[in-house]
Order: structure tokens, then sequence, then C-alpha cells
């Protein structure tokens, strides 16, 4: 059974960092697109960010670009998303994604965690 499992969410103040990590177990992910989505209170899922197999190709969201960052650990089957500089618009449940052709859709992604909570304070 292939799961993904996110971790390092949390509550943290304006301008703080919280680091979330994505585990995937049951099947390797080392030659897939990952990415990252979020979902705030009373919004649709939209995409956050997104890495190739290699980590050569990067994909973000505009208003994620500079603040956020997107990496993986392919020997851990895992990856990662650094937030810094977070905002209050930020606060959101943020899921991690695997297998994709189309990295900044969702409907092109074969596989989901259950998700994180991010809360940032104002």
């Amino acid at each position: 059974q292939v799961q993904l499992v996110e971790s390092g969410g949390g509550l943290v103040q304006t301008g703080g960092s919280l680091r979330l990590s994505c585990t995937a177990s049951g099947r390797s992910f080392s030659g897939d697109t990952m990415g990252w989505f979020r979902q705030g209170p009373g919004k649709e899922r939209e995409f956050v960010a997104a890495i190739n197999w290699s980590g050569s190709n990067l994909y973000y969201a505009q208003f994620v670009k500079g603040r956020f960052t997107i990496s993986r650990d392919s020997a851990k089957n895992t990856v990662y998303l650094q937030m810094n500089s977070l905002k209050p618009e930020d606060t959101a449940v943020y899921y991690c994604a695997a297998k994709s052709t189309r990295p900044m859709s969702q409907s092109g992604y074969d596989y989901w965690g259950q998700g994180t909570q991010v809360t940032v304070s104002s």
C-alpha cells in the first residue's frame, strides 16, 4: 500500500519558518515528480511547488517565490518544503502529492497525502 505522510506543520508567528516533510512508503518515487499543494480555510486547493525526479526542474506558485524552497532526498523517498517569511495568508492544510506528468496541476498527480496543518498567527 502506497502512503505519503506529511509532517512538520504547526503554529508559527508571522515572519517565522517551518519545514514540511513528506515521506513515501510502499513504492519508490525516485523517478517521479513530487509536489506540494495547499488548501486555506474556505478556499480551493492550490498549487504551491513541485520538483522533478532529478531536482533539476523546480516549479513555484508566484505567491511563494523567494520564500519557499522545495527539495527532495530520493534515497529517503522524501520531499521537503522549506517555508520562510510566513504570512497569515499562508495558513492552510498542506498536501504532498506524487507522480505526475503535469507538475502544477492537481489532476495530474496519482498519489496524495492526508495533509498537515500550517497556521501562521499575526
